[in-house]
């Protein structure tokens, strides 16, 4: 049996240099990371021009012998601003270029709202027209994705433009690139308005998608009494587990499953609950 692969994005991680970070997650007992440069290093890094071999060569050194699941890059690609888009066209290709040099599984993202304040629209966001306008904006960042010789993964949101699994599988015919992966994040792909229907939602997207998923994002959620959903650690929620970690132990073998919502307090013992939990899963 191949261990749980478990990793936490690197800024949930106690502060400290990238270095230090890493090391602190190592520390827990992480294997592997999600790292959002900007959101670790500060907001310049987000900046194309900073993407550099040298800083490449800083990473690497920095990780205490942890893999990179995910370089993030998380920018609406669908802001009608065609100028932003243009920058942010720029960032992307930087983050992809990046990738390789510092052994990076996948440069993930989002896949945004049709408007320049990247907000969920229930009028907009889910039309054919924000979708086909998704495809078109992110088909030139897999070609670049093609020729950098990276992998792009999109995130389905419920609350995104790709919101279900049946529009994510729209994309990825559509792009039709061995270079467009899919990060699976089940508490994403829920909201009040099918979380009713949540195991439904999941076999959904592990039979439409699976084969595409290359990442997993782990986490819970807890439906307040006001009816609004909120993240929280895996473990302290409300969240059955069981169908995605079987797919992970069974089906995807060694993928890389990233905590989100957790504190430096809490992650060791979400770690320890979903690798407990995913062993369960693998011996049934």
């Amino acid at each position: 049996m191949i261990k749980a692969n478990i990793g936490l994005r690197l800024h949930d991680s106690r502060p400290g240099t990238l270095s230090e970070r890493a090391a602190s997650a190592a520390s827990q007992g992480f294997r592997c990371v999600h790292l959002a440069l900007s959101k670790v290093l500060g907001s310049g890094f987000m900046d194309a021009m900073v993407f550099t071999p040298g800083l490449a060569a800083h990473v690497r050194s920095s990780m205490q012998g942890l893999d990179i699941a995910v370089l993030g890059c998380y920018l609406n690609l669908c802001t009608p601003d065609e100028s932003e888009y243009a920058r942010t066209l720029e960032k992307y290709v930087a983050h992809l270029r990046l990738a390789p040099q510092i052994s990076a599984g996948v440069v993930g993202t989002e896949t945004g709202n049709p408007n320049t304040a990247y907000r969920y629209d229930p009028e907009h966001s889910h039309t054919d027209e924000a979708l086909e306008m998704f495809i078109r904006r992110v088909e030139p960042v897999v070609k670049a994705a093609e020729k950098l010789g990276a992998l792009l993964a999109i995130e389905p949101v419920y609350t995104h433009i790709v919101s279900t699994p049946k529009r994510a599988r729209r994309v990825l015919d559509a792009v039709a690139s061995p270079n467009l992966r899919i990060i699976f994040d089940p508490v994403n792909l829920l909201h009040p308005d099918n979380l009713s229907r949540r195991d439904e939602v999941i076999a959904e997207a592990i039979e439409l998608l699976g084969k595409d998923i290359d990442i997993i994002h782990i986490k819970d959620y807890i439906l307040r009494e006001d009816g609004k959903m909120d993240s929280v650690a895996a473990g302290t929620g409300e969240m059955d587990f069981s169908a995605i970690l079987r797919f992970a132990a069974h089906v995807k073998p060694g993928i890389q499953m990233t905590l989100e919502n957790t504190v430096p307090e809490n992650a060791e013992n979400a770690r320890i609950f979903v690798d407990g939990a995913y062993n369960e899963q693998a011996l049934a």
